[in-house]
This record gives structure tokens, sequence and C-alpha cells, in this order.
């Protein structure tokens, strides 16, 4: 009897000592939230998975696989070649047509897919937000960065282009990871709008092709922003895609569109879009499980 009280005891003594079970206490934010920023850094890994997943989702069941990537910049550069280099004569700072386009629309489509697949993120993962807790911020972002892989390949044809047409790129290279993150973060504001949006009013979904169209012909792509002089090239600038376009032009080709104001211009509004999206965001989150 002796020896079982004294085993009953230590096994009570070490499950006392036993650290409890964490407990996480989930409640309806009020009010204007925090970004939730460092919660979304404990989340790194369901990043990272959730990146992974839209990469193999989006050309699974599909005849070209990942060449969708590469065919829809370049057939979009031969038809603007043929219309409006060919036709329509549009000057191109004294670069062929066909790479003047092609540099512009590589980075766009970067752009543009990252707003079309971000706007209906979170309707398209319902299942999910309704079964697990996670921070919803996770999913319009692993969206945008798995574009990351689709810009590389078409890239990689922009610079066999170059090639092709003797252009050597200088060190103003340097500069394109900050373009792209230009690129990203415009990206991602408008589409944590958009997608915050299209959980509450699921006509925004007809709203987005119409504005990713509106928005190419506001962005000189097919045309030069030297057709404008100044101050307005500098307010065009307030459009952040102009400075991503006429940058990645300077850094790959030699154009006279060294960053100046112009993609200052962008670079502020680009924050702004993408602080105030977050804000949005996270206001709007509290309704996302009910409301999807």
């Amino acid at each position: 009897m002796t020896v079982s009280k004294q085993k009953s005891k230590s096994a009570g003594a070490m499950v006392g000592a036993m650290p409890e079970a964490p407990v996480v206490v989930i409640k309806p934010s009020r009010g204007w939230v925090s970004l939730g920023l460092r919660e979304l850094w404990a989340y790194r890994e369901l990043l990272y998975f959730l990146v992974w997943r839209d990469i193999k989702v989006r050309y699974k069941q599909t005849i070209l696989g990942a060449a969708w990537a590469i065919i829809q910049p370049l057939f979009t550069m031969v038809i603007f070649s043929i219309f409006f280099g060919a036709l329509a004569q549009i000057p191109s700072d004294g670069i062929p047509y066909p790479i003047f386009s092609y540099a512009a629309l590589v980075p766009w489509t970067f752009f543009a897919n990252g707003l079309r697949h971000s706007s209906a993120s979170l309707v398209g993962s319902a299942s999910l937000i309704n079964k697990v807790y996670f921070p919803r911020l996770v999913i319009p972002i692993s969206t945008v960065l798995a574009g990351i892989v689709d810009f590389l390949l078409a890239f990689a044809v922009l610079i066999l282009m170059m090639w092709f047409y003797g252009s050597v790129p200088t060190l103003a290279i340097l500069w394109l990871p900050l373009l792209l993150l230009l690129a990203l973060v415009t990206s991602l504001g408008v589409g944590l709008w958009l997608t915050a949006m299209n959980v509450q009013f699921r006509d925004i979904a007809y709203l987005v092709p119409f504005l990713v169209q509106a928005w190419m012909f506001a962005t000189p792509i097919a045309y030069p922003s030297s057709l404008l002089s100044e101050p307005w090239r500098t307010l065009y600038g307030i459009n952040p895609m102009v400075g991503v376009v006429e940058g990645f032009r300077w850094a790959l080709l030699g154009t006279d569109t060294a960053p100046g104001p112009v993609i200052f211009v962008s670079a502020l509004v680009a924050v702004l879009i993408l602080v105030s999206g977050l804000f949005y965001f996270r206001r709007m989150e509290r309704s996302f499980a009910d409301v999807v």
C-alpha cells in the first residue's frame, strides 16, 4: 500500500508538472484592427504550401500546361506588332516594336494575372475559410506570389528576343527585382480591395475583366510614355504600372525612361493602395466566414 501510494503521488506530481495545452480564443475584430503581420509570419509554412498548390492547380489537366505563361504575352505581342507597330506606325523609342511591346507585356501579364486570381481567391476558397482558422491574408498573397513562376518563363523568352535583336542589357538590369516588387505590390494592393469586396458583392467578378482591359490601355504598353510632355508625364505615374513598364524598358532595352519622378510617383501610389487594401481587408475579415 505504501508503494502504491508513493507511485500515485509521484504520478499526480508528474501530471501537475506537465504544461497545459495552449488555448487560442478566436473573437471577431472590432473597429480598425491591426494588420496582424506577426500572425501572418507565424503561418509562413501555410503560405508556402498554398503557393505550391496554386502553381499545380493552375495548369492541372491542361494540354499545353505552363506554356500558357509564354503564349499569352507572346500572342499579344504579335497582335500589337501588326496593328499598332506595322499599321498604325506607333513610335517605339527607336527600338524594334516586337521587343518594345513584349518587354512591357511581361511585367503587365504578371500584374494582370495576379489581379484576376487574387480578386476571386476568397470566394474560390470558401470551403477552406469556413472550416479552418488561419490569417485570411494568406490566400490572396499566395495567388499573387504563384505568378512569379509564369513571370520567369515569360522573362526567359524576353532574354531570347533580346539576343535575337542584339540588345545587350547594362548594369541597370539590377533594378529589375525592385520593379518586379513594385508590380507585385500594385497587384496585391488592388487585389485585396477587390477580393474583400467580391465577398460582399459578387458582381465584382464581372468588373475585374473590364478593369484589367481598361488599365492595359491606360498603361504605355502599345505606345511609349514619351508621347506625353511634362508635367503630364509625371502625373501619368499615378498609374503605378507606368513606372514598372517604363522601368523594364529602361533596364533591359536602354530607353530614355530612367527612374525619376514618374517611378517615385508610381511607388508612392502603389504603397498607398497596398496599405489601404490591407486595412480594408482586415476590417472586412470578420464577416468572411459568414458571407462567403
